[in-house]
């Protein structure tokens, strides 16, 4: 073994490894372990908010016949769905046994839906996180008033983001609300000082080190550059550093890390169960465990990249996997994971040219709590009236190296890492599209953004298989549903339910929209059908009404060695829930880039944002075998079709009167 250790430091063998560390069993209580309760308004409403219903049997039956029926590919197999559910149903058959049991369990825990949750779409799941799991949103520029460059940058997002957390560890942050109430906060437990954990025996948690009672008045940071881990400690003697101090604490990073190190952070990006195995040696060594605590335990992670995207797909594609660079004098591509820890939940990414934007880890945090993280810092720097701090020419200590003992094995699972982690990057594609009018134009027609959206999507994606199936109809080319994301934060610890897009009316908009035969009249009247449908399923599945958590929470309470209902196992049930585009939508002023992967091989990962005036966004991704660009011009057209038929169904209108 050797150390890879610079200017006489030397690992700390004395540390005892801490048990939060151990990667081989995992606790049935860990989720309770981040603090609950906070002084002041952010948790307020907590006790207030209502438990996550189970919906009646025969409503979620019946929605789920509505909502195969335009993906059947004949009548026979919707037929044979409709029998299925029809023998689950049954009075007094096993799914009115489940469904005792499920309300059972609403009873005895405080949410019925969180554990299987957690585990079943994203603890148990054992590909790379990145690409299929995390997320990311890119910022607009660093304000112009302020001093340019990344390490101004990078000081700036350090304080503000510093600020931020002592402003939540002290109560002081407003719940997030709608019009109809408050949104569970419980989920932000887990924003700041706390870790994924690779487990070794199939199943991941998080581990906090966040405690009762601290007021946000402490705390370090992680900042990696060229695969060096360095600690930074904002807060000193009680006091929280300038943006000027800390640019002199990144900028002695920058001047201390001339070269490559080890890049050690790549193995987070490997398949969990390889990641575990990689992990538990690395803890092994007493020097690497205190690294990975000082990781673990870090507020966030702030990554410094070389890098330099210049448009919005490269610098969408920087923070969502790293960007891969290739020099003429060695044969070896640099990733951009090498300087990452994917297992953080918040990791702050500035480049070299300035540009910057964070990486979300997403196992017990979505994404709106991010967004608001991310939209209040950076409304604070660019404030004018921002408290960037008085420097004071104090003796601040400067950041440390944390520098690994890189063994012949970790050598050989970096290299392992990295071409898996390469092989992953160079198969994914992204494009993205800009419509040329947004929200304002959308909503001068009475439409929601979001239906529009979701329509526009609907209709090329339909167009899309036609091309590719010129002789099928394109529901039987089609190979799966559309899932779009709704929140179910209006109760305790609420996340998502799945609103099923593909509807009747939304076919038979979709098929008016090509046939000659149907006016523009008569294609708006369909449109607002499927809109109209579509609001209603949003509104089903916000209100925890929907369809796949219930039919989800039904089948796990099946007992050992009892019969998977028919159901389950039907072709047609099976394909309504292979979501070959998975879609999503959130909004910021601040974000340009943002997006995700796809969540099936044949599908398309759609993350939009419909809340700019001129232009709708679409960041669309996929495997690189998939007709990726092919489907981008399909949006534009379907963008440009959709508002000429407004504009002509309107001025119809209008010569009537």
């Amino acid at each position: 073994m050797y150390n890879v250790v610079r200017k006489g430091r030397l690992p700390n063998l004395s540390r005892p490894m801490s048990s939060a560390l151990s990667n081989s069993k995992r606790s049935a209580s860990w989720k309770a372990a981040a603090p609950s309760s906070l002084p002041g308004p952010t948790f307020a409403a907590q006790s207030s908010l209502p438990r996550l219903p189970v919906p009646e049997l025969p409503d979620t039956l019946s929605k789920l016949k509505d909502s195969l029926k335009p993906l059947a590919w004949n009548d026979s197999e919707f037929q044979a769905a409709l029998q299925k559910i029809d023998e689950f149903g049954t009075a007094g058959g096993l799914g009115t046994e489940l469904q005792k049991r499920l309300l059972k369990r609403r009873d005895e825990t405080a949410h019925w839906l969180e554990g299987w949750w957690d585990d079943m779409a994203y603890l148990t799941y054992r590909d790379s996180v990145v690409v299929n799991v995390s997320y990311y949103y890119g910022f607009d520029d660093h304000p112009a008033h302020l001093p340019q460059g990344f390490v101004p940058r990078a000081a700036a997002l350090t304080r503000a983001a510093m600020q931020f957390r002592q402003l939540f560890k002290q109560g002081q942050i407003k719940p997030e609300s709608t019009r109809e109430g408050p949104l569970c906060m419980d989920t932000w437990r887990w924003m700041f000082d706390c870790c994924r954990v690779p487990g070794l025996e199939g199943a991941d948690w998080s581990v906090t080190y966040a405690k009762e009672g601290d007021t946000g008045n402490s705390g370090h940071i992680i900042v990696l550059r060229k695969g060096r881990v360095w600690r930074l400690d904002p807060w000193q003697n009680g006091r929280l550093l300038s943006v000027a101090e800390l640019e002199r604490q990144i900028q002695h990073i920058v001047e201390n890390t001339p070269t490559e190190f080890p890049g050690v952070g790549v193995l987070t990006a490997s398949n969990r169960d390889v990641w575990a195995k990689d992990y538990n040696d690395l803890i092994s060594d007493p020097n690497n465990a205190a690294i990975i605590e000082d990781i673990q335990s870090a507020a966030f992670v702030l990554c410094l990249d070389t890098e330099q995207p210049t448009d919005i797909v490269s610098h969408s594609r920087a923070l969502w996997h790293g960007a891969v660079s290739r020099s003429s004098s060695s044969s070896k591509p640099v990733l951009g994971l090498r300087n990452r820890w994917v297992d953080k939940p918040v990791q702050f990414i500035v480049f070299e040219n300035g540009k910057a934007g964070i990486m979300g880890e997403h196992s017990v945090m979505d994404g709106t709590p991010t967004v608001t993280l991310c939209d209040t810092v950076l409304d604070m720097i660019a404030s004018p009236e921002w408290d960037q701090g008085q420097e004071q020419n104090s003796n601040a200590s400067l950041p440390v190296p944390r520098d690994w003992n890189v063994s012949s094995e970790t050598e050989t699972a970096i290299a392992n890492a990295s071409q898996a982690a390469l092989a992953l990057v160079e198969g994914q594609a992204m494009n993205i599209v800009r419509t040329s009018y947004g929200k304002q134009a959308i909503k001068t027609f009475s439409v929601s953004p979001d239906s529009w959206a979701q329509l526009l999507v609907q209709l090329a994606y339909a167009r899309l298989l036609r091309s590719l199936n010129p002789s099928q109809p394109f529901h039987i080319s089609r190979q799966g549903g559309t899932y779009e994301a709704a929140t179910t934060r209006k109760f305790f610890k609420g996340r998502t339910e799945a609103i099923r897009v593909v509807s009747s009316e939304s076919d038979d908009w979709v098929r008016s929209m090509d046939d000659p035969n149907v006016s523009d009249m008569g294609r708006k009247t369909l449109f607002e059908k499927a809109a109209k449908r579509h609001i209603g399923w949003a509104k089903m599945a916000g209100n925890g009404l929907g369809v796949d958590r219930h039919m989800l929470g039904l089948k796990k309470t099946l007992k050992d060695g009892e019969q998977l209902p028919a159901i389950y196992s039907d072709p047609l049930f099976q394909r309504s829930s292979n979501w070959v585009l998975s879609t999503s939508a959130i909004f910021s002023k601040h974000f340009g880039p943002y997006g995700w992967g796809e969540v099936v091989p044949e599908g398309f990962g759609v993350a939009y944002m419909t809340g700019f005036d001129d232009y709708l966004q679409y960041t669309i991704t996929s495997r690189t075998e998939m007709p990726n660009e092919q489907f981008c011009k399909e949006l534009e057209k379907a963008a440009h079709d959709m508002y000429t038929l407004h504009l002509n169904a309107t001025a119809q209108t209008k010569s009537m009167l």
